[in-house]
């Protein structure tokens, strides 16, 4: 990707050896010890075992702060300075996120449904020496939470995907409500419902496209370990801990809560923002991606004209309320 620049990269907060095994410690404590996997017969310990449970810890360590840290926060600091923001992050997870926007010099309130996770994220801050605000509460309770509190930027990350239907127009239209105008509204690494394959929960093509009732029947044959396994038994709690592993989001929801696609002021897409500062990476990126590029322009050119970044593989999208 394009360069991190200077004063970005100048922010970045050291970890030394204890605060990394104290985060370490945290995450298997709390983090590793939940219920994810619905019926499937696996144990945090079996899980860690295998290749993908030493990945999920090593994203959950050090992965996913350097990923935000090289990749997210050059392209929100690109549209507004987070030296002094007053930031909303709904989907704070364990903290990775927080860390790298509490290090900019913004003032972050993060909110989380899982209990489990937000002990990670507080003992992460701690362990970088950082301060935020960790909030228990689904997305569609943070406007009576804060009814007077105006935010700058307010950021969906990685979490409208695991969220039902009714919780998504409810949250996003808060939301949107809360901002003054000039303000942000972000959504960060979701996948598009639109995209003809699932890359993130099931792994299986045109997933995304399936109404909930099928999916759930169809996740049997999912190539992703223990998820093609879990969900065999039809339950409200079953279908409710299915929605939660992620289905795909498009525009449709944004329409609903906020507006007509095409008349929202859409400031930056992520992709257009490293095609952009990165030529090497555009070129790249085509000839990698390059059936991927052609779909991205056939879906935009039988859609409705509408910003390019509702076309993407993920929805990475900043909106500022007019």
């Amino acid at each position: 990707g394009p360069p991190v620049p200077r004063h970005i990269a100048s922010h970045w907060t050291p970890l030394n050896a204890t605060g990394r095994e104290v985060i370490r410690e945290s995450l298997l404590r709390h983090y590793f010890t939940r219920d994810i996997w619905g019926t499937a017969d696996i144990s945090p310990e079996a899980y860690l075992a295998t290749e993908a449970g030493q990945k999920d810890l090593f994203n959950n360590l050090q992965g996913r702060l350097d990923t935000f840290r090289q990749s997210i926060i050059p392209w929100l600091d690109s549209v507004r300075p987070l030296a002094g923001s007053h930031i909303l992050e709904i989907g704070c997870g364990t903290g990775s996120s927080t860390v790298a926007l509490a290090e900019q010099g913004a003032q972050v309130v993060g909110v989380d449904i899982d209990a489990p996770s937000l002990v990670v994220a507080q003992d992460r801050c701690r362990a970088y020496g950082l301060e935020a605000v960790f909030v228990q509460a689904n997305a569609t309770e943070v406007h009576a939470l804060f009814p007077e509190r105006r935010f700058d930027l307010v950021i969906f990350f990685a979490c409208l995907e695991h969220m039902t239907h009714a919780e998504r127009i409810e949250a996003i239209g808060n939301t949107w409500q809360m901002l003054s105008p000039g303000a942000m509204w972000c959504i960060i690494e979701t996948p598009n419902r639109l995209w003809y394959s699932d890359l993130h929960t099931a792994h299986l093509p045109f997933y995304h496209w399936l109404p909930n009732d099928l999916a759930f029947a169809y996740s049997r044959f999912s190539p992703r370990e223990h998820f093609g396994s879990s969900f065999r038994e039809e339950s409200e709690e079953a279908m409710l801990s299915f929605l939660r592993h992620g289905r795909g989001v498009s525009y449709h929801e944004l329409e609903l809560a906020m507006g007509r696609a095409q008349d929202l002021d859409v400031v930056s897409s992520l992709a257009t923002y490293q095609r952009e500062k990165s030529l090497l990476r555009s070129w790249a990126w085509l000839d990698r991606f390059r059936f991927g590029h052609r779909y991205e322009a056939l879906l935009a050119r039988v859609g409705p004209p509408i910003h390019r970044g509702f076309y993407a593989p993920n929805l990475d999208l900043i909106i500022r309320r007019g």
